[in-house]
């Protein structure tokens, strides 16, 4: 899951990003109305948390802007203005739901979960190949009826990899989908966070599900599975 955070307070910001980030979520952060916008439209993101009042130009506008444009990610907007003039306006323009500052950060969660959950309604609630099952609602991974224990990162390496079974995946890819364009991983975090993936999804298991394909990325798939030509980016 990809999260885009538009919002000019930098403590707000980094405290949304990191709590959004340890429940297994990719992060990206803007500081401002434009920015975001570009962003929101340019990206493909599952949920967007936008603040009312930007430094260059208002929430709303930037909501009613990007509806305009056809996007439809799941917007929860913030604000400190409470009163109900603001949440209507707010929610007219386009915005899913609205939360007012300062606010509990488990409710926050669980209102960026309940927007996912729309966003999924009408999509599969789980992936699955072979044996191997991702629950993507109560973020669990079983292998033969057997829970598989992940890290947030993990669990998002596996979620990227079995949206694109079959397909060699770049490291540069990997870098953008599940570390963000805010987070640049040192060299071998990402062979370190693959190998301990592969370590708990494969290992005791018959077949291979992850595979290395040298000088390109990785796949995943049967072993007898031939890759595709393009490569996921």
């Amino acid at each position: 899951m990809r999260a885009l955070i538009v919002e000019d307070n930098p403590k707000m910001a980094e405290a949304i990003r990191k709590g959004l980030s340890q429940n297994g979520m990719v992060v990206d952060v803007c500081g401002a109305g434009f920015e975001g916008e570009e962003a929101a439209a340019g990206g493909a993101y599952d949920v967007i948390v936008l603040d009312l009042m930007l430094p260059d130009r208002d929430g709303v506008d930037v909501c009613r802007s990007l509806r305009r444009r056809g996007i439809a990610t799941p917007i929860l907007m913030l604000t400190a203005l409470s009163d109900i003039e603001n949440k209507i306006s707010g929610l007219d323009s386009g915005a899913d739901d609205y939360l007012t500052k300062p606010f509990d950060f488990d409710e926050f969660v669980a209102r960026v979960r309940a927007l996912l959950r729309r966003g999924q309604a009408t999509e599969a609630a789980t992936l699955s190949y072979d044996d191997l099952v991702l629950d993507l609602v109560q973020r669990t991974v079983t292998r033969a009826g057997q829970h598989v224990q992940l890290s947030g990162k993990e669990m998002a390496l596996l979620e990227y990899l079995m949206r694109n079974p079959g397909r060699v995946v770049t490291r540069q890819a990997i870098v953008e989908r599940v570390w963000g364009l805010d987070d640049q991983p040192a060299s071998n975090v990402i062979d370190v966070h693959m190998s301990s993936l592969r370590r708990k999804v494969d290992r005791g298991f018959e077949s291979s599900l992850i595979h290395t394909v040298i000088g390109a990325g990785y796949r995943f798939g049967a072993e007898s599975d031939e890759p595709s030509t393009g490569a996921a980016s």
